[in-house]
């Protein structure tokens, strides 16, 4: 940030204008258009980059002010909700007493001393415009070449670098030369199979020490044995250890297993890297605990790079908050150009935009307009990198949402192909299979994803609550159904009340059901018209409308707007 030709030009801009009288017409719009390159349809409500740069200009001027810029008689203050900037006047001797106030550690932000002037009473004189063109010049050297110290950026910097994870080959202590077929090639296997994935650096660390050039402050190493299995001799075992070489601990480690009968298997290395794949290139996985908590520590404002942005949007997916899904929309936005322009962040951005919580509180051709702008981010995302799982992934939930289930089914399927380790998309074309009444076929799969090393994110339990009721096993269905409503506002609720109609408590049925009446979806187009387009089991829907039925709903509420 502190070296961003952007926010140089951001703030030449709207200073110039102010004093060119015309701050009239310093609007997001404009700002957009004319300092950031945006096209003449831009719209400021689907893309945030005038706030997101606004936000981060507003911090880097109090960093300014604070430091080098302390004794600057004029200040520029860009207030939080506008674009004018103000100017404040302060006298010398009031600048040079707050900058060796800051020095000394007194709070910032106690009241002025007399001789300061508002931004409500200052006149902008001929001699304050002359210190605020030359602060204009100044400030942007300043903040060009000035920044944090050194230690400050070392802090940080551990936490929010993509991981590099060092894989080197397994060492062998069965000491029979026969298996060692089965032993060769998985590391070279595990890092063919993870160099394409977007948030991680692969390297093969070969046999032997660990190469001096990973760095410790955020490498990794993984490494591991081959040895008989003690219970089964006849068998072999792999254990696995990941090793955080900043601290020299094991995070995290995994035995497997070898049959006697797999040992000539000719997928046997690709079996034991899908089971490794599925943790180590997973975005919830043990290389990201640090990422991780650096991002809920706070605001990242000046730190935004593609792997921090791609863990938010993980984050976004666990949640499908609105507040979560607008801070990855800001960090995609202040991203430089070419980040933004990449498969991944098209991807995202497009999911974003086509999964916002405004469905039902919106017009039907301004939601098919957002629709439309994310079939068309995710064309151009697929045409940078048609290789990309998440990419694929993307598309295969546009095409569920917008009920086109054969296109989704292929999408999901070519996102699997391309990394059958892609967890979200094999939970999310488990729980799609499930709504196509495929219960059989999605159950296996769901559980996988539930049993990787992960956090598991609450939607992941659609489809064990979808297997429960369909067992009557009722207590476990409403447990998760409870969980999948946190992620799935239409669908859990309704899925709740069936589970509590099953163990006969209507107790429970009274506080789901308006629930499922205050979803604006529902209002506009009736319950069942709106669940048709993403469940097309009639089995499914009968079921539904026979339970909302019961609980009191009137019918042609599930068929027209209410």
């Amino acid at each position: 940030m502190a070296r961003s030709p952007q926010l140089m030009r951001f703030v030449d801009y709207i200073v110039r204008k102010t004093l060119d009288g015309d701050s009239q017409s310093i609007k997001a719009y404009s700002i957009a258009v004319d300092v950031f390159g945006r096209p003449a349809d831009f719209d400021p409500q689907s893309d945030p980059i005038v706030r997101v740069q606004a936000r981060r200009l507003r911090g880097l001027l109090d960093q300014y002010y604070r430091g080098p810029g302390g004794s600057d008689p004029v200040r520029i203050e860009l207030p939080v909700g506008r674009y004018v900037p103000n100017f404040i006047a302060l006298d010398v001797a009031q600048a040079q007493a707050e900058t060796q106030a800051v020095s000394e550690g007194a709070i910032p932000g106690a009241p002025a001393a007399a001789g300061s002037v508002s931004p409500g009473q200052i006149t902008v004189s001929w001699f304050v415009l002359l210190f605020i063109t030359i602060g204009i010049g100044i400030l942007a050297y300043s903040i060009s070449n000035w920044g944090p110290r050194p230690a400050s950026v070392g802090v940080t910097s551990n936490a929010i670098i993509q991981p590099n994870l060092t894989i080197m080959e397994f060492q062998s202590l069965t000491g029979d030369a026969s298996i060692a077929a089965a032993v060769s090639g998985l590391a070279l296997e595990l890092v063919d199979r993870m160099r394409p994935l977007s948030f991680l650096t692969v390297g093969y660390g070969g046999r032997g020490d660990i190469p001096d050039t990973v760095a410790a402050s955020h490498g990794y190493v993984l490494t591991g044995i081959v040895r008989r299995d003690p219970a089964e001799p006849q068998n072999v075992q792999y254990s696995v250890v990941l090793t955080d070489l900043s601290s020299n601990s094991a995070i995290w480690n995994r035995s497997l297993t070898l049959r006697q009968d797999q040992l000539a298997d000719p997928n046997r290395i690709d079996r034991l890297s899908t089971d490794l794949m599925d943790v180590l290139g997973n975005p919830r996985g043990p290389l990201h605990i640090k990422a991780r908590r650096f991002l809920a520590n706070g605001s990242i404002a000046g730190s935004e790079n593609l792997y921090l942005c791609r863990l938010l949007f993980t984050m976004y997916r666990e949640t499908s908050t609105i507040g979560a899904a607008e801070r990855t929309k800001d960090c995609y936005a202040a991203l430089p150009q070419a980040d933004q322009e990449t498969a991944i962040a098209l991807a995202a951005v497009a999911s974003l935009i086509a999964e916002t919580q405004a469905v039902g509180r919106i017009s039907t051709s301004e939601q098919l307009e957002r629709y439309g702008n994310a079939a068309t981010l995710l064309s151009q995302a697929i045409r940078t990198d048609p290789t990309s799982s998440f990419a694929w992934e993307q598309r295969a939930r546009l095409h569920e949402t917008l009920g086109e289930h054969e296109l989704a089914e292929t999408a999901y399927g070519t996102s699997l192909q391309i990394n059958p380790s892609n967890i979200d998309a094999l939970a999310a074309h488990a729980r799609h299979l499930a709504f196509m009444g495929n219960l059989d076929q999605a159950v296996p799969m769901a559980q996988r994803a539930i049993d990787v090393y992960s956090i598991i994110p609450d939607w992941y339990y659609g489809v064990p609550t979808l297997a429960a009721l369909r067992t009557g096993d009722f207590a476990k269905a409403a447990l998760y159904a409870q969980t999948y409503s946190r992620a799935d506002r239409e669908l859990g609720p309704i899925l709740a009340i069936i589970a509590a109609e099953g163990m006969e408590n209507e107790a429970q049925v009274v506080r789901e059901l308006p629930r499922v009446l205050d979803v604006p979806a529902f209002r506009n187009a009736g319950i069942i018209t709106q669940l048709r387009r993403r469940v097309p089991d009639n089995e499914l829907l009968n079921r539904i409308r026979t339970a909302l039925i019961e609980a009191g709903v009137p019918p042609l509420a599930l068929v027209t707007a209410f």
